[in-house]
């Protein structure tokens, strides 16, 4: 260990006597680790970003029900095109014959003006949901109460509205108890859903939550985006849910067994695994292409080891004449290496970090820092060095003795 330090400090004393060239030397470093370090750091923030959001959306232990599935080619598209429209009598099916369903809730959405005085809002999101919407906890209420079943099956003029819109059309005033126009039609407000924060820039907090028989009203009972989101008695029991609400769709909509589904079916782990499948290929070329820079920084340090080797030709002659052995001068350029290496590594980490911590303040993109990227870093750098410096260091130590003395 004193050896390994007293060479690493033999390195750095180099480094600081030879201030420019060591920069040069390992800036190809810097660069590859701080571009690896900032790619891993928004890919991080973004697959926890992405997962937490379609979490929050859909639900851990819930599953969704639409009119078409995931397609991926034109002839899937155009199968699936003519699919008829979810109802609520595909969810008295569901409830009907699903021994395992705890509670199915039908949601529809559309976008309208809504208006409170002389303050409107254009194109904000409006929820028409039916009774078993409580069962879900994408539905929440930090001011006020949610919508109750009895209100909901009375298609009742009442609201729930979400965080951005209450604070657009009130401000700091209260809005419980206040009627606003959602469609040209009057509701009461009577709760305000908690803030979400936004996704990509996205508001997740502009919308408006009322019984689904209003919604009807307002937009009519053809609407094009009604989905039923379902509640396993148990998180356990969400394959066997999704089994049975597949037969009792099938059987409510009288498929034949040779007839493919007419509908579409997810849940938060379907949703994951193709963002997963869309990326990861992206983040693979990201990753690799940003890994040839630390090649190029690897021959970079090779080439300035073997002319640390050369200059230092009569040191290492007289290092072996008076005893050292190869090993020892094997030792010394490796830790030399290893070391400039590295040192281009810990600053390429925390510029990688800053570089990640600016793109999430001035951009949509978040970034997560974790530790095992910077063990990454520092191995990535460390094993560059070690593998870049071997030939120098063999070099050096096939030195003659009486050949480098000579030498001037």
């Amino acid at each position: 260990m004193n050896y390994f330090l007293e060479s690493a400090g033999i390195a750095l004393n180099a480094i600081w006597a030879n201030k420019l060239r060591s920069f040069m030397t390992v800036l190809g470093n810097i660069v590859a680790v701080t571009s690896i370090i900032a790619v891993v750091s928004l890919i991080q923030g973004m697959n926890a970003y992405v997962t937490d959001a379609i979490i929050t959306d859909v639900g851990a232990d819930n599953f969704t029900v639409q009119r078409m599935p995931v397609v991926r080619t034109e002839a899937d598209e155009e199968r699936v095109r003519n699919n008829p429209r979810i109802t609520m009598a595909d969810a008295e099916a569901i409830r009907r014959y699903g021994d395992y369903v705890g509670a199915v809730a039908g949601q529809a959405n559309a976008s309208t003006r809504i208006t409170y005085g002389n303050v409107s809002i254009d194109s904000v999101q409006i929820r028409g949901v039916s009774r078993d919407y409580l069962y879900f906890s994408t539905f929440t209420a930090d001011a006020g109460r949610l919508i109750s079943p009895i209100e909901v099956d009375a298609s009742r003029p009442l609201t729930v509205l979400g965080w951005q819109t209450a604070d657009r059309l009130f401000g700091p005033a209260d809005p419980i108890d206040k009627t606003i126009k959602i469609g040209g039609r009057h509701f009461r407000v009577i709760g305000v859903s908690e803030k979400k924060g936004s996704t990509f820039g996205q508001s997740q907090d502009e919308f408006a939550i009322v019984p689904l028989g209003a919604f009807f009203k307002i937009f009519g009972s053809r609407t094009g985006g009604m989905h039923l989101l379902v509640k396993p008695r148990s998180p356990e029991l969400v394959n066997a849910a999704m089994d049975e609400a597949t037969v009792a769709l099938r059987i409510e909509r009288r498929l034949r067994p040779a007839e493919p589904d007419n509908f579409g079916m997810f849940t938060s782990d379907t949703l994951l695994a193709l963002y997963h499948t869309a990326t990861t290929g992206i983040f693979a070329v990201l990753v690799g292409v940003v890994g040839l820079s630390l090649v190029v920084g690897g021959i970079v340090i090779m080439n300035i080891m073997l002319m640390v080797v050369s200059e230092r030709t009569r040191e290492i002659g007289l290092r072996k004449a008076l005893g050292a052995r190869r090993r020892d001068i094997v030792w010394q350029i490796l830790t030399e290496s290893v070391t400039l290496s590295t040192f281009g590594g810990v600053v390429g980490i925390v510029l990688g970090f800053i570089l990640a911590f600016i793109i999430s303040k001035v951009s949509p993109l978040p970034a997560t820092v974790e530790p095992w990227s910077i063990a990454i870093g520092l191995g990535i750098t460390a094993g560059v060095g070690l593998f870049f410096g071997l030939y120098p260091a063999m070099r050096a130590a096939r030195l003659d003795p009486i050949e480098a003395l000579r030498r001037e």
